[in-house]
């Protein structure tokens, strides 16, 4: 029994002793040794392995083919060799000799990864990766047993750790890039996706060595890559082509695919119905496409964090080693090493993880972006009715943008556990119980947050479906501006647009002024925390020394950020779910059927297009369908016509062929490719050469027979800059036959086998339109098959089919002569048509004259309105002056800029009367702040064995107060700062809606809305919710800069003398910096609106996009374009970063300095309690320093958008809209005689004569008729006597009234038009007849009955309230025009208008007009252009214009007798054409 419990005893007591010989740092240390022993043979058989088998040498070829592991690991293993080589321990033998090998080890693995130049393009090997799995367990092991006192050796065992699981990652999750192929697989560089292209917006990936990707470790870990771009930065202005272009890996070209399948695959996933896309799939996707970026990101930030604690764990020792306790030889030094390698971690994990995170942005972004285009291309008529285009554009300048720059908030919920718990262990070290306090501080003041984050949650969702509203609204007001002006009606537009802002202010309010609530309670937040930790060692009694209270302080400090940034990440995750839930919507939005229409392969079937018994409807659910029973057959050559009334559905017939119209039953097969040709042209802003082209490549001589067909010959030659002229948005600078001519070129060129043309003549005068109908349907297009739909009679007799509609039904079909005789649906038609050449039965058709009419001139066209009648005769060189195109590239400031702007922006509100406030409030916050620290290191003994100067209860009441009086501090300072930014904002957006809407046209002649768009949304963002927190950032920072540097040098006043050149330095940096950067920030907005600007463009052509299967080429654009935003950016976070680590280096080695000057002067000499203050305090000298300067570049790049504002709230304006001194009679014009006197007209000051000293009177009362050939300057007479225009010379006098003596309004309020393009707006039928709400429904009903509308009207369930959506598009172009013409019946002027009013009508809706007007405007001067000769024939007078002057002016009936004058010959061609069947 004795021998058993004896040997029982003896193994425990082996047992134990086993277990405290494990607990040994020198076992440790021996296993240790022992696996480095192991790696070093290892090594050595590698070596002779490879002698023997040649790989010893050096593959130069590959050198630059190291990426991420390579340098990461020879990184590490050289940072091991130099800390083993450091922390020699001299005092004990065993633990020397350890030390001495594992750098050796080190050392040989640096050496042997240095020579292995192909270790990228393997795994690592397997005896290594098992060697360094062991390492990880034995470095995690140290770590635990390591004595927390020896300071030096915790640092090292931490740094090992850190290592270890960084060379684990690598060896384990790295891929192989190559495999063993050494022939360079991956060598041959790829084309960039634009081959120097230089344009703005630019550039796609590229596979070519960018700087990033070729940089080494070195220039890597500096940023150094960036050094060439910010010294040419210095050199000059940057431009587009002075950027690199992005990485394959960074380029949406890549990005987009990867996304777009991760979407689907995680849509595909979710199971039974889960096939739409959701928010958490959106975001999965979002994740998965960018993960190894974002776990790189969170080791960075991990690293970071513990980084930034050191510092804090060790302020006691200090303060304990200058009190004289020392625990080894050279502790100082090893302190001030530790402290500063610590700063060095710090700087460089925070500079990459900062950096990673902007690409991970810049990746989701443009990912994002792509998604929404895509689905912009595919989206059916029905979902896009729900969408405006100015909600889809907010998708991608809003709500992608914030979905990027959630990356900055990422890892912070993480990060806020790990850097509490961090921050707890400091303090149960220092404090023990007392941190429980801390905790729950902590944990509260979280708490208190989530009631606030609801809020701002609401606030947000409710402030955006403002703004969409708001830019909805702007959106269509800026597409339908010259009407708007034409009628008089800008400015109760613009007050519309600011009601809609006063609702988005309301809530814009509510939720700065809950950010300011949630500031306070914030800042408050370490005061609170710090209050009830020392409260609660005072209970527990716990002795308070100054070491321990300045841990505990620093470690708040760093505690401040997670408690700081939590308010700020609940607001941005609230908002990045907004975001997601929307876009996530939005894509969950219907697209078009895809089985509508069958396409065989060509040749696939002798019938080109069937349609059998169809039942189609543009809205499903609706009872009553758009098309009914449709059948019919087209061969291949046939021409088809389709004709009927206004409504009739035959726009809907070509869409359903498109595949446009949802299908409710039936079936349409078509046989080869399409052409469409819409009935609203639709032009993309560029090159007339590139919008007939049309993404096919060039060929000559096909290309000039379309121009010669189209009768665009003549114009071309007339342009300064031919087809090389750029062309406005949606076509602002042609004229409506010239959109239309380009629009037919651009089908023809395409050489498609069916070709769908939607009434294209009525745009065009009557020689034209005849000459179209022979060169292209009859000619070109003589071997296709061609359907047209046409209101034109005269070209039907030309058709081999033609489709009568009547209430979406094909109601008659057939020949000409068959279709006479079977119905009466057609022979209306006819009927009307006759009616209107009755008019002109008189002439004979044998008086056409064989030559064109009009001097010869066929079809001789300028940019009507904007450049037409070129001064051809004089035949004068272009000067530079003259050859200006329209549109300009965007206008961006050069330079820094002006300090005009920040004083402007500071003095906007109450005359910056809240500033000087704002200031105080900080200054105080920081004098209590620093008084309540200096307080407790002052109060509190060094030691237990030293005398407290105060009571407890004295320290800790005067503490409070200070800190109840730095709260308070901050809530006027936050409600001041929100309050001057919210009233800033506010100004700044009317000053520039004000501008805008008073701007003359040719402002929006010349600038894409996308500009103004940009603006309005982007721009307004960042002045609504981000630069008066830039300005109070920069302003705090100062602030607590200055009040750091004063702490420190009131210890070490010898600081100032590394401070000082530090500052001349940095501020040298910054300065340097700054020239790149900011070019880099203004590019990056005007590379914005060309994306933008083409994604509104593709929206509202996406039918004609899809007919041509252009939809590839369109998606190529939109990445380029968005790779080109991205580049930009993508350089600026590095040029940031560049920066940022320079001034960290600088600001650590001031911090050092202070550091070393403090253990080298004898002990006694300083308090070393004031001496802990400082160190405490600089601690956060680097990152304050970098915060200030980060803050200043960040303020300098947003204030941009205050720039770019103010250059639109500086437009010169129009006239005013009325003069007091000089205001008409209220019964003016009661005669409406229009006398015109030497009228020349130019567009802008270096363009030609548009109109050459036109003379002539309009009599009152009588009804006056311009003809004259498409660009002869009919348009321009008309804007010129609205004051659209202003005369160069010449006056216009009405009722002997010179209409430039008064103001705009008093004008164009008594004057009426129905203009040539039809706009409804979206709203209510009441609100598009009468928009300044000035008549009853008695008085519109009327009207509208007067127009033929009111039974149709009637029908609808809400009459007068019927919705109208974006454009008018639910009503057809016809019923826009006769609700135009309500409008005038409403208005009763005595004086009006029609621009070519009748062209989108059919004859007999023509006929209605022209009686209708006759009916209520006999007693009123009516002007009238038109292009159907039937419109003005019966005209009192006829003006005839060419080329800018009056060729002929008198009655029809005497020019008619003369039958040489040029309005006979047009007459006599009209009735020819008409009675003509093109056979």
């Amino acid at each position: 029994m004795d021998f058993l419990n004896s040997t029982k005893a003896n193994g425990m007591l082996t047992l134990l002793e086993f277990r405290s010989l494990l607990l040994e740092p020198i076992f440790v240390r021996c296993v240790s040794g022992l696996l480095h022993a192991v790696l070093l043979l290892v090594l050595f058989c590698s070596w002779v392995w490879g002698r023997n088998n040649g790989f010893g040498s050096v593959t130069e070829r590959l050198k630059d083919r190291r990426g991420f592991g390579f340098k990461s690991v020879l990184f590490c293993s050289l940072v091991l060799s130099l800390l083993n080589l450091v922390w020699l321990d001299e005092e004990q033998l065993v633990s020397l000799l350890m030390f001495l090998l594992q750098t050796v080890s080190w050392g040989v693995l640096s050496v042997s990864l240095h020579r292995c130049s192909d270790y990228e393009m393997r795994k690592s090997p397997l005896l290594l990766r098992i060697w360094l799995a062991f390492y990880l367990a034995v470095s995690s092991y140290s770590l635990v047993v390591v004595d927390k006192r020896q300071v030096h050796l915790l640092v090292y065992d931490i740094v090992s750790f850190s290592s270890a699981l960084l060379l684990c990652y690598v060896a384990f999750f790295k891929k192989a890039r190559g495999g063993n192929n050494n022939n360079n697989s991956n060598g041959v560089l790829e084309e960039p996706l634009l081959n120097g292209a230089s344009t703005v917006g630019g550039g796609g990936g590229s596979d070519e060595a960018t700087p990033y990707s070729r940089a080494g470790l070195l220039s890597l870990l500096t940023f150094s890559w960036m050094g060439p771009l910010i010294e040419i930065g210095n050199k000059k202005p940057l431009d587009l082509e002075d950027v690199p272009q992005l990485h394959d890996s960074d380029s949406v070209v890549g990005l987009a695919p990867k996304f777009r399948t991760m979407l689907e695959s995680s849509s595909s996933d979710g199971g039974g119905g889960g096939g739409g896309v959701t928010t958490f799939k959106l975001m999965k996707a979002l994740f998965f496409s960018a993960q190894w970026e974002i776990l790189v990101t969170a080791f960075f930030a991990f690293i970071y964090t513990v980084a930034s604690y050191v510092g804090s764990a060790l302020i006691d020792t200090f303060v304990q080693y200058l009190n004289g306790r020392r625990q080894y030889n050279n502790e100082g030094y090893v302190l001030v090493i530790t402290f500063f390698l610590a700063k060095l971690v710090e700087c460089l994990s925070q500079r990459h993880w900062f950096f990673r995170l902007q690409k991970v942005g810049i990746r989701m972004r443009s990912s994002l972006v792509a998604m929404i285009y895509e689905k912009g291309l595919t989206l059916s008529c029905h979902s896009k009715q729900g969408r405006t285009s100015g909600e889809i554009i907010n998708f991608m300048t809003v709500d992608a943008e914030r979905i990027g720059n959630f990356r900055w908030y990422m890892h912070d919920p993480w990060m806020a556990l790990l850097q509490v718990g961090l921050a707890l262990w400091i303090l149960y070290r220092n404090l023990g119980l007392a941190s429980i306090a801390a905790l729950i501080a902590t944990i509260l003041v979280m708490l208190v947050n989530f009631p606030f984050g609801r809020m701002q949650e609401r606030f947000q969702e409710k402030l955006m479906e403002a703004k969409d509203n708001r830019m909805k609204s702007t959106s269509e007001i800026l597409r339908n501006m010259r009407i708007l002006k034409l009628q008089g009606w800008e400015m109760k537009f613009l007050s519309k647009i600011f009601d809609l802002r006063k609702s988005e202010e309301g809530w814009l309010k509510k939720y700065v002024y809950n950010s300011a609530v949630i500031s306070f309670v914030f800042w408050g937040a370490p005061t609170l925390v710090s209050v009830s930790t020392f409260g609660a060692c005072i209970l527990l009694g716990i002795p308070l020394e100054s070491g321990k209270i300045l841990s505990a302080l620093a470690t708040f400090r760093i505690l401040q950020e997670p408690i700081y940034n939590l308010p700020d990440t609940i607001s941005m995750v609230v908002q990045t779910k907004v975001s997601l839930d929307r876009i996530a919507s939005y894509l969950c939005l219907d697209n078009l059927q895809p089985d509508v229409v069958e396409t065989l392969p060509q040749g696939g079937s002798d019938i080109a297009v069937e349609v059998s018994n169809s039942t189609l409807s543009w809205d499903v659910s609706s009872e009553s369908p758009t098309l009914k029973d449709i059948s019919f057959k087209v061969f291949p050559g046939m021409k088809v016509a389709v004709c009927g009334t206004v409504g009739s559905g035959k726009s809907s017939l070509l869409s359903s062929i498109l595949g446009e119209v949802p299908k409710v039953s039936g079936s349409l097969k078509v046989c080869g490719t399409k052409a469409y040709v819409a009935q609203s042209p639709w032009i993309q802003s560029g090159k007339i050469e590139d919008n007939i082209l049309f993404g096919k490549p060039m060929e000559r001589e096909r290309y000039e027979k379309v121009l010669e067909a189209c009768s665009l010959s003549k114009d071309l030659e007339i342009l300064s800059f031919g087809d090389q002229t750029v062309i406005g948005e949606r076509g602002i600078n042609l004229s409506g036959g010239q959109k239309q001519r380009i629009q037919i070129a651009r089908a023809l060129y395409q050489d498609a086998d069916i070709y769908l043309f939607d009434d294209p003549f009525s745009a065009v005068d009557a020689h034209t339109g005849s000459h179209l109908f022979k060169e292209v349907l009859l000619g070109l297009l003589s071997s296709k098959s061609v359907i047209y739909v046409t209101h034109q009679v005269e070209f039907l007799p030309a058709a081999d089919l033609i489709l009568v509609m009547k209430d979406g039904r094909i109601s008659q079909a057939g020949k000409y002569n068959d279709t006479l005789s079977s119905g009466t649906d057609f022979m209306e038609l006819i009927g009307a048509h006759q009616e209107a050449l009755a008019v002109v039965g008189s002439v004979d058709a044998s008086s056409v004259s064989e030559k064109p009419a009009l001097g010869g001139q066929e079809d001789a066209i300028g940019l009507d309105g904007k450049q037409e009648s070129q001064d051809v005769k004089n035949d004068k060189p272009d000067t530079e002056e003259t050859k200006r195109q329209l549109v300009q590239e965007e206008e961006r400031e050069k330079g820094s800029v002006a300090l005009d702007v920040y004083w402007k922006y500071i003095t906007l509100a109450y005359g910056g009367a809240l500033v000087p406030f704002i200031v105080l409030a900080q200054v105080l916050f920081q004098l209590l702040q620093i008084g309540s620290n200096y307080w407790m290191a002052w109060a509190t003994p060094v030691s237990k064995d030293v005398e407290a100067p105060v009571n407890i209860s004295t320290l800790m009441i005067v503490y409070v107060a200070l800190a109840v009086g730095s709260s308070l501090c901050i809530l006027v300072r936050a409600t001041l700062l929100v309050t001057a930014g919210y009233k800033t904002a506010t100004e700044l957006f009317h000053k520039m809606h004000h501008c805008i809407f008073r701007s003359p046209m040719s402002f929006f002649d010349s600038t894409p809305s996308g500009r103004i768009m940009n603006r309005a949304s982007t721009d307004q963002s960042a002045v609504d919710l981000d630069i008066p927190y830039q300005f109070g950032s920069v302003a705090i920072t100062v602030i607590q800069l200055i009040g750091i540097i004063g702490v420190m040098s009131q210890v070490s006043w010898l600081v100032f003398l590394v401070f000082i050149p530090v500052v001349a330095a940095s501020i040298w940096y910054q300065r340097y910096y700054i020239a790149a950067a900011r070019e880099l920030s203004r590019l990056d907005g005007v590379c914005k609106a060309p994306l933008i600007q083409h994604f509104s463009e593709t929206i509202s052509g996406s039918t004609t996009i899809r007919s041509f299967n252009q939809e590839s080429r369109f998606r190529g654009d939109n990445m380029r374009l968005s790779d080109g935003y991205s580049r930009p950016k993508f350089y600026s976070a590095g040029a940031m970063e560049w920066l940022c680590f320079r001034l960290d280096m600088l600001s650590s080695l001031t911090f050092a300095f202070s550091l070393v000057f403090l253990i080298s002067i004898p002990t006694g000499v300083i308090d070393p309690s004031l001496a802990g203050l400082a160190v405490t305090y600089g601690l956060s000298l680097n990152t304050l320093q970098a915060w200030l300067i980060w803050t200043l570049c960040n303020l300098e790049n947003k204030i941009i958008s205050v720039e770019r504002i103010l250059q639109y709230a500086s437009v010169p304006s129009e006239p005013p809209l009325v003069i007091e001194s000089n205001r008409p009679e209220q019964s003016w014009p009661s005669r409406g005689e229009v006398d015109i006197h030497d009228l020349q007209v130019r567009y802008a000051p270096h363009m030609p004569l548009v109109l050459r000293g036109i003379t002539c009177t309009f009599k009152g009362g009588l009804r006056t008729g311009i003809v004259g050939r498409t660009g002869s300057g009919k348009s321009t007479l008309i804007q010129t006597l609205f004051r659209i225009v202003e005369p160069s010379a010449g006056e216009i006098k009405i009722d002997g009234v010179n209409i430039l003596n008064i103001g705009l309004h008093d004008l164009r309020l008594r004057l009426s038009i129905i203009p040539q393009d039809p706009t409804m707006f979206e709203g209510t039928v009441r609100s598009n007849l009468d928009p300044l709400e000035e008549y009853t429904d008695d008085q519109i009903w009327e009207a509208l009955d007067k127009c033929q509308l009111g039974d149709e009207v009637r029908k609808k369930d809400l009459k007068l309230d019927s919705s109208v959506s974006e454009n008018g598009e639910n009503w057809s172009m016809g019923q826009r025009q006769l609700v135009c013409l309500g409008r005038v019946l409403l208005k009763r002027s005595k004086i009006l208008v029609l621009d070519e009013a009748t062209a989108s009508v059919d004859t007999a809706t023509d006929n209605l007009i022209q009686k209708t007007l006759r009916e209520h405007f006999s007693d009123c001067t009516v002007i009238t252009i038109a292009h159907r000769i039937s419109s003005v024939i019966d005209s009192d007078m006829v003006l005839l214009l060419s080329n800018g002057i009056i060729e002929e002016y008198d009655s029809p009936v005497k020019l008619l007798e003369n039958k040489s004058s040029s309005f006979a010959k047009l007459v006599a061609e009209y009735t020819a054409r008409s009675s003509s069947s093109f056979d």
